[in-house]
């Protein structure tokens, strides 16, 4: 059984003192929401399993379903992982901090609680300064790594602002003790890049900001013989995810009441609602989210969507609103 508490957790700007007073929390077994690059997340101690597992209750979220771990240096990678591929370190150093999540042969320090039972983990090291600060002071005490999936109900809307956090999650923190630290609006808006290093080769898992030809640049070719290619359960890998509960439309014709995203150079339908006017691919990356919220917030019934183009982060914007509308 859940239990609520009576009030709303509150939000905590983060200056110093608030930074480290949540760090202290993450340490003693308290959870912590906080912002990303990408979206904000919902943070354990990784080494704390109780901590976790209140973690995945109020997420609601399937005990096989693996959770990334957060670090705040790049010397943490070799205490969560062993047997480090060269292009998996070269990749590594080359864009963390950032948004990217490496997948990886675990060490005997990532337990099942945080893998799903598998034999590989998930590491990033985000770019937000307010999660770098956080993760610095967790450090400091000893944290070797926090364990943060969105801050959302499981397969729901990721959250990109602080309201959006207190939506989902809000009432299911304790007053006292856990954290909400207000970072603002996320300046990417939608989930880390997920790449698989546990082949010969790199293998893209989900899409984000760092795209394939950014990961080439740095490190040579991505693709992978289906032979050479490692079954592994990630974050994000469900067919219908990050989905608002309005239907998303993409083909057809909008009707009188949808909502409607679109970039800005596309007129709004008569009798539709505008959600969003993106002016390129990267704000509508920024309101993708933000759009499906408000559209439930308005109680729509349908979004009807005209995808961007499938280049760069619009790959990801395409994977996104596709789960979404499956």
């Amino acid at each position: 059984m859940r239990v609520y508490n009576e009030e709303v957790q509150k939000v905590h700007v983060p200056n110093h003192q608030v930074i480290t007073d949540s760090a202290l929390a993450l340490k003693k077994g308290f959870l912590v929401a906080f912002p990303t690059e990408t979206v904000y997340g919902l943070g354990a101690d990784a080494e704390n399993k109780d901590s976790v597992e209140r973690l995945f209750n109020i997420k609601m979220r399937p005990k096989n379903h693996p959770v990334i771990v957060h670090i705040g240096d790049l010397e943490y990678l070799d205490f969560w992982t062993i047997e480090i591929p060269k292009f998996a370190r070269d990749l590594a150093e080359a864009v963390w901090p950032g948004p990217l999540t490496l997948i990886l042969q675990r060490s005997n320090r990532a337990k099942d609680f945080l893998t799903g039972g598998q034999n590989s983990v998930a590491v990033r090291f985000p770019s937000n300064l307010i999660s770098q600060k956080l993760l610095t002071e967790f450090h400091k005490l000893g944290g070797k790594g926090v364990a943060a999936p969105s801050a959302n109900k499981f397969g729901s809307i990721s959250p990109t602002n602080v309201a959006a956090v207190k939506q989902e999650i809000g009432k299911d923190l304790h007053l006292k003790t856990d954290y909400i630290l207000d970072g603002g609006q996320c300046k990417i808006g939608i989930e880390s890049t997920i790449v698989s290093c546990l082949g010969s080769q790199p293998e893209i898992l989900r899409a984000g900001l760092i795209d394939k030809k950014i990961i080439e640049f740095f490190i040579g070719p991505t693709d992978q013989s289906k032979n050479d290619q490692i079954k592994v359960h990630f974050p994000g890998e469900l067919k219908k995810h990050y989905a608002p509960k309005a239907a998303v439309i993409t083909e057809g014709a909008p009707r009188e009441g949808d909502g409607f995203l679109a970039l800005i150079n596309f007129e709004t339908p008569v009798g539709c609602v505008r959600l969003a006017e993106p002016r390129n691919i990267f704000e509508y990356a920024q309101v993708l989210y933000k759009s499906f919220r408000n559209a439930d917030d308005l109680g729509l019934q349908r979004i009807y969507i005209i995808k961007p183009s499938q280049n760069g982060i619009g790959i990801a914007i395409n994977d996104r609103i596709q789960k979404a509308s499956s």
